[in-house]
């Protein structure tokens, strides 16, 4: 599944993500105020709290699966949960998926048509970009009171979303908020329609926090709007398949498995113009690329390539 704006002739399409195993941690509804909250994927789950405070948050995603995964936070409306989720949204966009697999994009789009009202009125707040096995991002966002449904929406190697296999699960944050401030940035980079990603500082090696300021967010051709990811680009990284593997609308878009010399080592996820989001990454020598999850981002703008080297 997914859970992304996406619009067509009125029709607001989404989609969802996987994992697998390693340690798992045991889940808990405690509150917590004064630690990095940790989410893992094992199996094809989000394994974290059921209860956070609102302000901002700092979330360190592991991702011990063998697949690539993301997260996006999606602020569900009043009254609305994970039941109604997988009750009225997991069956037009599975079916819509497998028209769009076997070319029928206007039935695809008709599958689409069934989402129910409710569905626009969900808020895309943020989250970790891309990342791939083994690794971990650290990622921090401003969170409003509410019920949030965490999902993912990568594809398996068959075309079905990780989400419907189970890679949902509902946060409530409370009214309670847990007085943190933002980290301090060493990167500031923004991102738009206008102006793609614009990277403002030098990008240096070691441990770095970026600043993401989403300056507009708009629905790209694809019908989802702008994220940042960050990967690292071995010697035969192929851009061109990594551009084509980011759109989802290809039927092979963010299907599993990812393109060969790429390792995701996280970013931000889709959220709302004016917003700010922070990650951290630990940068080594080499070859790197912040790209965003839409068609064709370099000539857009969204595909930004950088070297990190020894001094």
């Amino acid at each position: 599944m997914k859970l992304k704006t996406i619009i067509l002739s009125s029709i607001i399409i989404c989609f969802s993500c996987k994992t697998d195993k390693k340690q798992p941690i045991e889940n808990t509804e405690e509150v917590n105020k004064d630690e990095t909250i940790e989410i893992i994927t094992n199996a094809m789950e989000f394994i974290t709290q059921d209860t956070i405070p609102s302000g901002w948050q700092t979330f360190r995603y592991i991702n011990n699966s063998p697949e690539a995964h993301f997260i996006l936070f999606d602020k569900y409306p009043e009254g609305k949960t994970i039941a109604d989720t997988r009750k009225d949204i997991f069956p037009p966009f599975d079916k819509g998926m497998e028209l769009i697999i076997e070319g029928k994009m206007e039935e695809a789009m008709n599958a689409f048509g069934e989402l129910p009202e409710w569905f626009s009125e969900i808020v895309f707040t943020g989250g970790s970009g891309l990342i791939s096995p083994n690794q971990l991002n650290t990622f921090t966002l401003k969170l409003d009171p509410g019920l949030y449904i965490l999902e993912c929406y990568v594809k398996m190697a068959n075309g079905q979303f990780h989400s419907s296999m189970g890679m949902v699960k509902e946060i409530h944050v409370t009214e309670e908020s847990s007085d943190h401030q933002p980290p301090e940035a060493m990167m500031n980079v923004a991102i738009s329609s206008v102006n793609g990603i614009v990277i403002n500082d030098t990008i240096r090696k070691g441990e770095q926090t970026f600043k993401v300021l989403y300056e507009d967010q708009i629905v790209h051709e694809n019908f989802v709007g702008h994220d940042l990811n960050l990967a690292r680009l071995e010697d035969d990284a192929d851009l061109n398949a990594l551009e084509a593997w980011m759109n989802w609308a290809n039927p092979t878009g963010l299907r599993t498995p990812a393109p060969a010399g790429v390792t995701f080592l996280g970013g931000t996820n889709d959220a709302p113009a004016g917003s700010v989001q922070y990650f951290t990454a630990n940068l080594t020598p080499g070859n790197y690329v912040l790209i965003s999850e839409v068609p064709d981002p370099s000539k857009k703008g969204m595909l930004k390539r950088f070297r990190i080297t020894e001094k």
